[in-house]
């Protein structure tokens, strides 16, 4: 994880859980040892009790074989051993010193390296920081007295997120002690002299080996790229100097990576008789991705601050490629921590993904998309806890030729506890290794392949997919069938090839190649499964465990399945599945079907409402029953609540005084070059921009008693946001909105990843688990609530993240008036940057924390009053009664469109006073009272000029005369789709030397349909001509494709596709694919 404050949350105590460490070395492994420990039993042992495994909590595991025996080293100077992969022994001593296990004195040693960072300095304050070690036999090393030979530890030690220094040390035995030679790599270094936060070390680069290698000539300079216009790191383009990994290539010649986070990851040659590095001494390929610096070597993954770590790379022979892994995300439990896998026919790059992406990043992107991400959180049946945070991985092939993977993992179990993993890695048909479902136990896998009938059957299932989520995965369930279809949760179709193990998965257009492997679970008896593990060209991984159940265990299976289907709480349909796994049949019935009916539909009404949904799952003879209580959340349809301070930058005093609307006297005040201009979306909004590493620079000054007298009722922020995160100064931690008592406590914030904090009067709280972050470069509108009880973050209305705690204490005797410096666009409390470029519009405070009703209206409210209505009396309305008896009226109504354009997806608002019991050729989309909306039933859906289309109905009444259609308006407006409705996928049916057939499918996962749909996109390759849609606008790289009128409502749940013919925009083959998805629909003015 990046190490900046995240440290200090995991316990020293627990053997290396704090920072990660680079991987495992490649050496020439001796023979292939014996196994000792747990044998494979054959099916006729099946259920017997098998022997725990010896387990150990090694952080950041690099692994090394000596002899017979396999080491793992890592973090915080932890180390075990094990003689079979299976059950390990840690005989290391953590920081103990001066007796120190593998340092000896520590202080005194590496008192080298500490020099700069790692020892009772800055984060380290109070002891030590050693991490990511990685040991290497180098032969051909000359030691002090002249032996050629040893083994040898490069380690890193740290005291911040960029001050960093990278040594190495010697030993002739590889379990110590080592004694340091040298440092050889240092980061977080400035132009000038300079301390940080707790620390006396000055940080001007003449401090490091720099001035001396600039001194021998081996460098002319610095670089001048190496520091920030305010002549400070700059950690866009410099590594963090850890995480150090020693690699053999196919010549022989040894190379070092390393690097976090920061710029990235960075490979350098190493002398294998003096174990320092070469460097290169010029820059090189500054114009490409893979850049070479003058100091730290050739950049092969990551930049621009963006997560990646631990990187290690593995040559194989067999396949000719080396293989590059590191780690994304944070290392605690929940900050998504997994494993990502890259490959390259070079040492140094460039190293690609399966989808063609290059490991080091084009600019301030999201890395998520970058990558094969091998395992996510998960958990299958046979686990007791689920297992989280995966990564800082080793690699290694034994002298057997069996490839296995080696890292840590936490747990599903609510502490930061972690332990060493080990899994069999198989190559596929394309070169790509694949991870084994399971820990390794000493199983072999069938090198003629399997039966058929060992193939077919139930699965879990898992797609590690490609976010960088601390959510546990969902555990599907699907059926490999014996005419090679896919069906259950997720269907395709899938093949096996007679002779081998080798398979390909296709699911949703994608093809996912791998194995099938057969070996024991994790489960407390010996239970051999049918497994099988592949990798997509989406860089998605998939496993499945083969699970066979009599029906009584089945119908308890598919109750259990529906856990993660089914919501603890609700604003809309709940789709409630009628088969479930291994073909069970599930019947549903409500406690309140008014409410939450059968068939799942929500009728919301203004108060929460506890539901109770009973399932009863069925298979043959057999039948299980299971209850869900699930919360219909209550609806207000306004928020009645004025905010103290609102800033809709519609009206601005002089040249920098924002007008506030609010209930409280105070204006906001522009500062620096912070100004209003003109949006095309939403009119005058704010806009700022600053210089990165800019402070207290550019941003909007709040009234300084904007928090004065708030009780602990607490206060909410909202605004809409819209964050350039392309700009290559972005700072995720970047404050939003910030308020504290002048870069000091009591503080309050809300930054650009959505973090939310609090901490006053000793009593805090952070809301960081953050389910769905903002998306950046389009508006958004964010809410986060304080209140004596805890805090809240909400992206358009729906909650993103909760932490419940108890703050009374923050809002005692009014101590939050402390907190005069409060800010939009700015913040300092921990020194982090302004804002780098972003807008901000109807900035809100309100003097109490809005309940998440109050916040779903309040975003309601922001968005009907940016809506785009379709005008009004733009219609005539021609209203005939056919037939009457008694107090009942059969009539006709005519819409002609008399406008100059089409009206699309028409709906129409009209006043009638009498009740509707039947109507033809349209729908009522919402009563109540005398108010109607009455909308197409979906042919024809759109009016065009000068067209008419009729409907009719039947309607009773009181009084003497039929009632008149009255106030009528169209109501139809364009608006945008939540992201979380719906998903894009793109693929490319076939492809020739300057073209390519290409098709998007939009797939609506919301409960209700997607009308008159545009969908907004970037690309760089040229569309020449389109099916099943049009193109209503083309600049640039920008598109906008609308539906035809065959196509146009996307239903709950279903898909449609439209294609191309395109051409790659620089004439050969093309990787590119579309980018920043904008999904628009016509709906008319009823909640969908």
């Amino acid at each position: 994880m990046k190490r900046k404050k995240i440290k200090k949350i995991i316990s020293c105590l627990m053997a290396g859980l704090i920072i990660t460490s680079l991987s495992g070395t490649n050496t020439v492994f001796a023979e292939e040892t014996s196994q000792n420990g747990q044998t494979v039993t054959t099916s006729s042992d099946k259920n017997i009790s098998i022997e725990a495994k010896e387990r150990v909590s090694v952080h950041d595991p690099s692994i090394v074989k000596d002899n017979n025996s396999y080491y793992v080293f890592g973090s915080h100077i932890e180390a075990a051993k094990s003689t079979d992969l299976q059950n390990w022994t840690k005989f290391t001593n953590s920081y103990n010193t001066p007796n120190n296990v593998i340092f000896g004195d520590l202080s005194k040693n590496l008192a080298g390296s500490f020099a700069w960072a790692g020892e009772n300095d800055s984060d380290s304050k109070g002891g030590y920081s050693v991490w990511a070690p990685s040991v290497i036999w180098n032969k051909d090393y000359i030691n002090k007295d002249g032996k050629v030979g040893a083994y040898m530890m490069y380690y890193c030690t740290s005291s911040t997120y960029k001050r960093s220094a990278i040594g190495y040390a010697v030993s002739q035995n590889i379990e110590g002690p080592y004694t340091y030679v040298d440092t050889i790599i240092y980061s977080g270094f400035t132009k000038g002299d300079a301390h940080d936060d707790g620390s006396s070390k000055n940080t001007n680069y003449i401090n490091t080996n720099i001035k001396k290698l600039i001194d021998n000539g081996t460098l002319t300079e610095p670089n001048s790229k190496w520091f920030t216009s305010a002549g400070v790191y700059n950690t866009s383009y410099a590594p963090n100097a850890i995480d150090p990994e020693l690699f053999y290539d196919k010549d022989g010649t040894l190379w070092m990576n390393y690097g976090s986070w920061s710029g990235g990851t960075y490979i350098l040659e190493i002398d294998k008789k003096t174990g320092a590095p070469i460097y290169p001494g010029k820059d090189a390929n500054t114009d490409t991705s893979n850049i070479t610096d003058r100091y730290f070597g050739t950049r092969i993954s990551g930049g621009y601050t963006k997560s990646g770590e631990g990187a290690e790379i593995v040559y194989d022979d067999a396949t000719g490629y080396y293989y590059l892994y590191q780690s994304y995300a944070g290392l605690a439990a929940n900050g998504g921590y997994n494993i990502r896998m890259f490959r390259s026919k070079n040492p140094n790059g460039p190293y690609l993904d399966a989808a063609g992406n290059n490991a080091v990043l084009s600019g301030n992107v999201d890395n998520a998309y970058c990558g094969i991400k091998l395992i996510g959180n998960y958990k299958l049946d046979c686990l007791d806890v689920g297992y989280k945070a995966a990564g800082h991985n080793s690699s290694f092939i034994d002298s057997d030729g069996q490839m296995y993977l080696v890292y840590h993992t936490r747990f599903n179990g609510g502490t930061e506890e972690h332990q060493v993993r080990v899994h069999q890695m198989f190559i596929n048909e394309e070169g790509w290794p694949v991870v084994a479902p399971y820990e390794y136990s000493g199983d072999k896998i069938s090198k003629n392949g399997y039966s058929k009938n060992e193939m077919v059957g139930y699965y879990q299932f898992i797609n590690h997919g490609n976010a960088n989520s601390s959510a546990m995965l969902d555990t599907l369930t699907v059926k490999l069938n014996d005419d090679y279809t896919v069906t259950g949760d997720v269907t395709g179709t899938w093949s096996m090839k007679d002779g081998s193990y080798y398979t390909n998965i296709t699911i949703d257009g994608v093809t996912y190649k791998g194995i099938f492997f057969k070996q024991q679970d994790e489960s407390k008896k010996t239970s051999k499964v049918m497994t099988f593990t592949a990798v997509g060209s989406n860089n998605e991984c998939i496993w499945g465990s083969k699970l066979d159940l009599k029906d009584s265990e089945a119908v308890k299976y598919a109750a259990n399945a529906l856990e993660n289907k089914i919501p603890t709480s609700t604003k809309t349909n709940i789709t409630l599945p009628t088969t479930g796994a291994y073909d069970t049949i599930i019947s549903w019935y409500s406690n309140s079907p008014s409410i939450l009916s059968n068939k799942g539909i929500v009728n919301r009404t203004k108060n929460d409402e506890n539901i109770t949904l009973t399932a009863k799952i069925s298979k043959g003879k057999e039948s299980y029953t299971k209850t869900f209580n699930v919360l219909v959340k209550g609806k207000l349809d306004k928020i009645n609540i004025t905010p103290i301070y609102k800033y809709d930058f519609d009206t601005i005093n002089g040249s920098n005084e924002v007008v506030n609307s609010g209930s409280k006297d105070g204006k906001s005040t522009l500062i620096g070059s912070a100004s209003v201009l003109e949006d095309k979306n939403r009119g005058k909004v704010l806009s700022i921009k600053n210089e990165k590493g800019a402070i207290k620079a550019n941003y909007l000054a709040l009234p300084n008693d904007t928090l004065s007298e708030i009780t602990n009722k607490g206060y909410t922020v909202g605004m809409w946001v819209n964050v350039d995160i392309t700009d290559p100064n972005y700072f995720e931690h970047s404050a939003l909105f910030e308020a504290n008592g002048g870069s000091k406590y009591p503080v309050t914030r809300i930054s650009a990843n959505l973090y939310s904090r609090i901490n006053a009067n000793g009593a805090y709280a952070d809301a960081t688990e953050i389910s769905k972050p903002l998306t950046g470069n389009t508006w958004q509108y964010i809410t986060y609530t304080v209140n004596s009880e805890g805090i809240s973050v909400y992206v358009d209305g729906n909650e993103v993240n909760s932490v419940k705690k108890d703050l009374t204490a923050c809002f005692s005797n009014n101590f939050l008036s402390n907190m005069t410096d409060v800010s939009v666009g700015s913040g300092n409390i921990w020194s982090d940057a302004d804002i780098a470029s972003a807008k901000f519009d109807n900035v809100s405070i309100y003097d109490t924390a809005l309940t998440d009703q109050q916040v779903e209206a309040l975003y309601n409210e922001e968005v009907s009053s940016e809506s785009k209505p379709i005008e009004d009396n733009i219609i005539s309305v021609d209203y005939k009664v056919n037939e009457e008896w008694g107090n009942q009226v059969k009539s006709t109504i005519k819409l002609t469109n008399t406008s100059g354009k089409t009206i699309s997806n028409w709906a129409l608002k009209t006043d009638f006073k009498g009740k509707i019991t039947q109507i033809w050729n349209a729908s009522i989309a919402s009563n109540t009272g005398n108010s109607y909306i009455i909308k197409n039933s979906g042919w024809p859906q759109d009016i065009t000029t000068g067209a008419a289309v009729e409907f009719g109905f039947i309607a009773s009444y009181e009084g003497e005369n039929p009632p008149e259609f009255t106030n009528y308006s169209m109501v139809s407006a364009i608006q945008a789709v939540n992201e979380d409705k719906y998903k894009v996928y793109f693929s490319k049916d076939s492809e020739w030397d300057n073209g390519f057939n290409a098709k998007l499918e939009i797939n609506n996962n919301s409960s209700t349909p997607i009308e008159d749909w545009v969908i907004e996109f970037d690309y760089k390759d040229n569309i020449k001509s389109i099916w099943n849609a049009e193109i209503l606008n083309h600049e640039g790289e920008h598109y906008v494709i609308k539906a035809k009128s065959y196509n146009a409502n996307i239903q709950s749940g279903k898909n449609i596709s439209f294609g191309f013919k395109g051409v790659p925009a620089d004439g050969i083959k093309s990787k590119e694919i579309p980018k920043n998805y904008n999904l628009t629909e016509v709906m008319s003015n009823v909640e969908k």
